[in-house]
């Protein structure tokens, strides 16, 4: 059986699709009947990128209120972080977006060392590599406070990474937050 590490990597295919091919070609050209079953659960993709969703504040404490003045649209973020060891990366031309359409291109050079991350807001700010911090520049709340998608696309439109959340399922503790990729 192969290994993750001895297949050629695949641009834009998921990690779990390209781990199960194998599989089951061998089991199949071995002429045995086997099933094959993965553990990934339903609402993640795993795909081959440095930069990936940390964490999403979905729900902004305290009423929702998307006033440019004194609403607390601000207050709720995306977090997108550099998990690779080594590389530099660049977040211009990525665009976030969730399950309705609703999207954020990062129009700017946005570099992110090794292990950093900016946080995506709601509101209007300016961007900032030193304060880690972009903002979307819109009043209106891009998260479903009860469920939602959040894609995260590469420049040339193939996936980095995708999240669904349920507050039900995800939201234990009930406070807006939840984390991917701890």
């Amino acid at each position: 059986m192969l290994s993750r590490q001895s297949q050629a990597p695949q641009r834009g295919v998921p990690l779990r699709t390209r781990t199960i091919r194998p599989v089951i070609a061998a089991a199949l050209g071995a002429g045995a009947l086997a099933t094959v079953l993965v553990a990934t659960p339903a609402q993640a993709t795993e795909y081959s990128s440095n930069l990936k969703i940390a964490g999403v504040q979905y729900d902004a404490p305290g009423a929702d209120n998307n006033s440019c003045t004194t609403g607390n649209t601000k207050a709720e973020f995306v977090t997108i972080k550099n998990f690779s060891r080594t590389a530099r990366m660049n977040l211009k031309g990525y665009v976030v977006k969730d399950a309705v359409g609703n999207s954020y291109t990062f129009r700017l050079n946005h570099y992110l060392e090794p292990g950093d991350h900016v946080k995506l807001r709601g509101g209007r700010g300016t961007e900032s590599d030193a304060g880690n911090v972009a903002y979307r520049n819109n009043c209106n709340f891009i998260w479903n406070n009860d469920r939602d998608t959040i894609k995260l696309i590469k420049p040339g439109g193939a996936a980095a990474d995708t999240h669904a959340y349920t507050k039900a399922a995800n939201d234990r503790d009930g406070n807006g937050f939840i984390t991917f990729h701890s």
